[in-house]
């Protein structure tokens, strides 16, 4: 029974992610979260890995919002900006890439969501970096 609940909540867990404080409107439905990967991420030195960034509404939130994506020093990602349209998917897709020399540990990766008009918010994702 405990590893079931276990299972539970872990796929629960993985299924959520994380996700940003709001940004945009005043109330839920005007408003906007970043949602991230649950758990870091890992990326091999001199590899790429992906990962999708969402951008979660409010039911009521139609604004387009500008993505800034910008990683720590040592790694890079790609894209640094991008736009999501109101009426455009909300994910976004990005390629961390480890240098064949990073270091090894960890790392982060910035996203900050701004849309036209509104509060901003942002959120962080965590890269580890290992050897390959």
């Amino acid at each position: 029974m405990k590893t079931a609940v276990a299972i539970a909540v872990l796929s629960l867990m993985v299924t959520a992610g994380c996700a940003s404080p709001r940004g945009g409107g005043v109330s839920a439905d005007e408003g906007f979260t970043i949602g991230t990967p649950a758990f870091r991420t890992t990326v091999k030195q001199g590899e790429t890995e992906s990962v999708t960034v969402s951008l979660n509404r409010g039911k009521n939130f139609k604004r387009d919002v500008t993505l800034e994506i910008r990683a720590s020093e040592g790694i890079s990602v790609e894209p640094t900006q991008a736009l999501v349209r109101g009426s455009e998917n909300p994910d976004v897709h990005l390629r961390i890439t480890a240098p064949r020399d990073a270091n090894l540990g960890e790392y982060t990766v910035y996203v900050k969501g701004t849309p036209e008009t509104g509060e901003a918010t942002s959120t962080e994702i965590t890269v580890m970096v290992v050897s390959p």
